[in-house]
């Protein structure tokens, strides 16, 4: 319960903040984060651009416009949707253990 008042204390005292930020160790750890969180950014928009040029996803949007005549016929469309995916998985699987025995020949 002590412990807890005097970090709060501590936490809340803007000259002690102001002189933290100020250390270069608190600097360094935003740099990092702030890194960190562009790195992810930018990873995650160049996934959805490729997730959005993929067959996949071109496939399913000329499905989706189709209007399906009865059950079978979907299930039909399904499985190619499936197979598509399958195949793209299994490309994307390959690139990424080419990559890696790559990055570990180096």
């Amino acid at each position: 319960m002590v412990l807890r008042r005097l970090l709060f204390n501590l936490l809340n005292n803007p000259q002690l903040i102001e002189k933290l930020s100020e250390s270069r160790p608190i600097r360094r750890a935003a740099q990092i984060t702030a890194f960190a969180i562009t790195k992810a950014q930018l990873t995650g928009k160049d996934a959805a651009q490729r997730m959005l040029r993929s067959d996949t996803v071109q496939q399913l949007k000329r499905e989706a416009s189709a209007t399906p005549r009865d059950l079978g016929e979907m299930g039909r469309k399904m499985g190619r949707i499936r197979e598509t995916f399958v195949k793209e998985f299994k490309t994307g699987m390959e690139e990424v253990k080419g990559q890696m025995k790559r990055k570990n020949g180096q």
